[in-house]
């Protein structure tokens, strides 16, 4: 009996792509030169997609695959995914949630840390020997007791503000609506009146149309010159444009950041400032994490070819 046939987007870490490569034939789509080529030679027998959040599958993807009925995101975003075609053909949309929501909230409040005490330049003032010719480094500011806004209090949002209560911070969160689950916190419609209450903004939301540069020149302006943005979600959520103006110009304090539009090829005028912290894309890059991540994959292709429920679907 022949193996099924999956459409692989991007690269997997080895434990993963072993399971994959033992149930199913894989069709190495990032390794093709020519994908156009590669698609037309190998799409009329593929019937799943496994890609990565960031990497998606477009309208075209889609298309060229008639025999397409699943498509199995590696990561908790799927706005790089095509829903409405998927939606017009049927065919289902899985992520893989929770499994690394704590990860990337530990990372959001590492990097707040690092960029507000001033880690990363402590780093160097060492290594340089600035410490020895130069005397102490200079003074930092301090996170606890301070202002924080999350934007969007969904499971990492929460996971964030948890974290965040053990610093004595206090929480003010926007979403769609007030939260259960979050009594202990000030919830605030607006997202510039949220940005204006804070010192440290979190931008935690799921990204869609909607959500798109919900954090533009307003909510940038009201976060102000001494205020610092954090963003763990995606980097469509935020006006680049508009906040590499606000850094330059100094209009805002700071920012962290591990997500950018064209990753990984960044705006040059990132690496020029000296007030953003940079990571690459790796709020979910653990060990732990990523096994976690590759085994729900494969628990979803293995549940739709079975004939199970989806164990995380999104269509």
């Amino acid at each position: 009996m022949s193996r099924i046939e999956i459409l692989q987007v991007g690269p997997y870490p080895a434990w993963d792509e072993e399971r994959l490569n033992a149930t199913f034939t894989m069709h190495r789509y990032f390794e093709a030169s020519d994908k156009v080529a590669f698609l037309a030679q190998h799409g009329s027998n593929i019937r799943a997609i496994a890609t990565r959040g960031e990497l998606g599958a477009n309208r075209v993807m889609i298309e060229a695959l008639p025999k397409l009925e699943v498509i199995c995101v590696y990561g908790v975003g799927f706005d790089a995914v095509d829903l409405a075609a998927a939606r017009e053909r049927g065919i289902r949309v899985t992520n893989t949630p929770d499994v690394l929501t704590k990860d990337v909230a530990d990372l959001g409040v590492a990097m707040m840390l690092a960029q507000a005490r001033g880690m990363i330049g402590g780093e160097g003032w060492v290594r340089s020997g600035d410490w020895a010719r130069k005397g102490l480094y200079p003074l930092q500011s301090r996170v606890h007791c301070k202002r924080a806004g999350i934007l969007g209090l969904g499971r990492i949002g929460f996971e964030v503000a948890k974290r965040l209560s053990g610093f004595d911070m206090e929480i003010a969160y926007s979403d769609v609506g007030p939260k259960d689950y979050a009594k202990d916190w000030t919830f605030v419609a607006d997202p510039v009146a949220l940005a204006g209450r804070s010192d440290f903004l979190f931008v935690t939301l799921a990204a869609s149309a909607d959500t798109r540069h919900i954090v533009g020149s307003k909510v940038i302006e009201a976060l102000g010159p001494e205020g610092m943005l954090i963003n763990i979600s995606r980097s469509s959520n935020i006006d680049e444009k508009a906040l590499l103006d606000a850094l330059e110009n100094r209009t805002l304090g700071s920012a962290a950041l591990d997500v950018f539009e064209g990753e990984p090829n960044l705006d040059p005028r990132f690496l020029a400032l000296d007030n953003v912290l940079l990571q690459p894309h790796m709020a979910s890059g653990t060990v732990e994490t990523r096994k976690a991540m590759g085994a729900l994959v494969f628990d979803n292709l293995s549940a739709h070819f079975d004939g199970r429920p989806l164990p995380t679907p999104v269509l």
